[in-house]
C-alpha cells in the first residue's frame, strides 16, 4: 500500500514538460469542480442553521452538528482516497463518488430529525471528502510544473472562497426558497463534473487485489478515535464536559484509538498516512499552519453567522449577504498570488496573508449591540485579502520539499489536519463562546442589583413602559420589566463573549504567522508545490 498511497504517477500518468492541452485542463477543472462543492457544503448550512434546526426540530445546542457531521465524515475518508481510487481506479472512484455526493446531499432535504440528518451529511462528507485530494492530485499529474502554480491557485480559491461564499448561497437559498433547496445545489454541477471526468480520464483496470495489503487497523483505529473525539468536542460543552460520565468513557476512547492509530502508522510496512514526513521541516511546520489556518478558516465563517442570527436576528439572507464580501474579492486576488510567488519569498506573502487576516478579526474584539451587517464590511473585506495570500503560498511551502513518491501521501495528510482543524476549531470556539458568555453574564450581573439608583429607575421606566402597553397590574408588569432587564443584560454578556472569540482566533492566526517565519525559504514560487 506504501506505493499505493503514496505514488501519484501510479494514479495518473505523469504530466509532460509541455503546456497541458484541452483534455487535461477540462479534466483538472472538473477536479476543481467538485473541491470547490465539497468545501461549499461544510458551511453552506452556517447561514440557515435556525431554520434547519426548527425544520428538523433540534436545539440551537446541537445545530453545529449539521456542519461538523459532513466535516468529520470528508476528515475520516481523505486520507484513504490515494488507497481506494487505486483498488477501484482514478476514474471509477472519482466518477462514483462525484454521483453519490448529490444523492446523500438530496437525501438531506428529505431528514425529518437531527440523527437523520447527522448520518446524512456524514454520508455525504464521505463522498465528497475524496474529491479534495483528488482534484490536488491531478493538477501535480495533469499539468506540467510551469502550469502548476496556475492549478494550485485554483485550488486555492476553491479552499478560502468556498467556505467564505458557502453561507451567502445557502443563506439566499433558506429564505427565498426553503432550507431544503440548498441540498440541491450540488445536483447541476456534479452531473457537469461526472461527465467532464467520464470524458476525459483514461480507463485504468481495478485493482482488488490491493484489499489484503490495506492499513486495516489503521483505518478502524482512526475512524473510531477521530469520531469519538469530535463527539466529546461537539458534546462536552453541553454536558459540562468531564462531569459527564458519557464525556469520560468517549475521551477514553479517543485518546486509546488515536495513540494506537499513531502507533500503528509509525510501525507498519504500509502505512495509511505516513505520519514519518512530519518530520521534515518545512512540511512538519506547514502541516502546522494549516491546521490553525483551518481553525481560523472555519471557525469565523461559523461564529459571524452566529453572531448575527443571535444577537442581530438577521435572517439566512441578510447573513449571506454579509459574508459574501469575504468570498468575493478573493475571486480577483488569488489568481494574482502565483505571479507574487515569482518575485517574492513565499513565507513572507504568507506572513503578510496570516497577519492581514489575524488584524481584521481584531478588529471585531471591541463589538457593540451597534455592531451589525454595514460595520463588518470593513474587517469582511481585510478578512478577504488576507486569506487570498494565505494558501498557495503555505501549499506551496508544505509540499516543496515532498519527494513525487510522497505527494499524494503529503497532499491527503496536509488536508486531512487542515479540516480536522476546521471541526476541532468549531466546536472549540462554540464553547468558548459559551464559556465567556457565563462569565461576562455572571460580571454584569453583579453589578446591576435592584440597589443601584439607575438599576431602579431602569426597572421603573420598564414598568411604566408595561403598563402603557396593557399590562394593568402593577406587580405584574414590574415581573416583565426584570425579565426584560435580564435579557439586556444576556444580550450585553453574549456581545462580549462573541467578542472574545473573534480575539482567540485573531491570537490563533498570529501563532500561525509566527510559526510560518521558522520554514526554510524554499523555491516554491517556480514549482508551487509541484516538487
Amino acid at each position: 500500500m506504501s506505493t499505493v498511497a503514496s505514488t501519484p504517477t501510479a494514479i495518473l500518468p505523469a504530466a509532460s514538460s509541455q503546456n497541458a492541452g484541452t483534455k487535461e485542463w477540462i479534466a483538472v477543472l472538473a477536479g476543481m469542480i467538485g473541491a470547490f462543492m465539497a468545501i461549499l457544503n461544510i458551511q453552506i448550512t452556517n447561514a440557515s442553521l435556525l431554520e434547519i434546526e426548527g425544520g428538523i426540530g433540534t436545539g440551537v445546542d446541537n445545530g453545529a452538528w449539521i456542519s461538523t457531521s459532513y466535516l468529520i465524515g470528508e476528515i475520516i475518508v481523505i486520507p484513504l482516497t490515494a488507497y481506494f481510487s487505486n483498488v477501484f481506479s482514478f476514474r471509477k472512484y472519482i466518477i462514483v463518488n462525484t454521483i453519490l455526493f448529490p444523492l446523500f446531499s438530496m437525501a438531506c432535504a428529505f431528514a425529518h430529525d437531527l440523527n437523520t440528518m447527522i448520518v446524512l451529511r456524514g454520508l455525504q462528507g464521505f463522498a465528497g471528502g475524496i474529491l479534495i485530494p483528488m482534484a490536488f492530485t491531478m493538477v501535480l499529474t495533469k499539468l506540467p510544473k510551469s502550469q502548476q502554480p496556475i492549478g494550485l491557485a485554483i485550488f486555492a480559491l476553491s479552499v478560502t472562497f468556498a467556505p467564505a461564499i458557502g453561507p451567502t448561497i445557502g443563506g439566499y437559498l433558506t429564505e427565498n426558497y426553503g432550507w431544503q433547496t440548498i441540498f440541491f445545489i450540488n445536483t447541476i454541477p456534479s452531473a457537469i463534473m461526472a461527465v467532464a471526468l467520464a470524458a476525459t480520464l483514461d480507463k485504468q483496470p481495478m485493482r482488488l487485489g490491493l484489499l489484503r495489503e490495506g492499513d486495516w487497523a489503521g483505518i478502524f483505529t482512526m475512524a473510531i478515535g477521530l469520531s469519538a473525539l469530535q463527539t466529546v468536542l461537539e458534546e462536552g460543552n453541553k454536558d459540562d464536559w468531564f462531569s459527564s460520565p458519557f464525556i469520560v468513557k468517549l475521551s477514553i476512547v479517543a485518546v486509546l484509538f488515536l495513540g494506537a492509530f499513531i502507533w500503528i502508522e509509525l510501525k507498519v510496512a504500509k502505512p495509511l498516512v505516513k505520519l514519518r514526513l512530519l518530520t521534515q521541516r518545512n512540511f512538519g511546520i506547514g502541516v502546522l499552519v494549516n491546521v490553525l489556518v483551518g481553525v481560523a478558516l472555519f471557525g469565523t465563517v461559523y461564529i459571524l453567522p452566529q453572531y448575527l442570527g443571535q444577537v442581530q436576528r438577521y435572517n439566512a439572507e441578510q447573513i449571506g449577504n454579509v459574508l459574501a464580501w469575504t468570498g468575493l474579492p478573493q475571486l480577483l486576488l488569488i489568481p494574482l498570488v502565483p505571479m507574487m510567488m515569482k518575485r517574492f519569498d513565499a513565507r513572507y506573502i504568507g506572513f503578510l496573508g496570516i497577519s492581514i487576516f489575524a488584524i481584521s478579526c481584531f478588529m471585531n474584539v471591541m463589538l457593540s449591540a451597534d455592531n451589525a451587517g454595514d460595520q463588518f464590511w470593513i474587517p469582511n473585506i481585510i478578512r478577504a485579502i488576507g486569506q487570498a495570500l494565505v494558501l498557495t503560498p503555505i501549499t506551496a511551502i508544505t509540499t516543496g520539499g515532498i519527494a513525487p513518491s510522497d505527494a499524494a501521501a503529503a497532499s491527503g495528510l496536509t488536508n486531512m489536519l487542515r479540516n480536522l482543524g476546521g471541526a476541532v476549531g468549531t466546536a472549540t470556539l462554540g464553547t468558548v463562546l459559551t464559556k465567556r458568555e457565563q462569565f461576562h453574564s455572571n460580571i454584569i450581573g453583579q453589578s446591576v442589583t435592584a440597589s443601584r439608583d439607575e438599576v431602579s429607575e431602569r426597572l421603573n421606566q420598564l414598568t411604566g413602559y408595561f403598563m402603557a402597553h396593557g399590562v394593568s397590574d402593577h406587580a405584574k408588569a414590574a415581573s416583565q420589566a426584570v425579565v426584560a432587564l435580564g435579557r439586556v443584560v444576556k444580550r450585553q454578556a453574549l456581545i462580549m463573549a462573541f467578542s472574545d472569540t473573534f480575539a482567540v482566533i485573531g491570537v490563533v492566526l498570529a501563532i500561525a504567522a509566527l510559526a510560518l517565519l521558522l520554514t526554510r525559504k524554499s523555491d516554491a514560487g517556480g514549482s508551487a508545490g509541484a516538487h
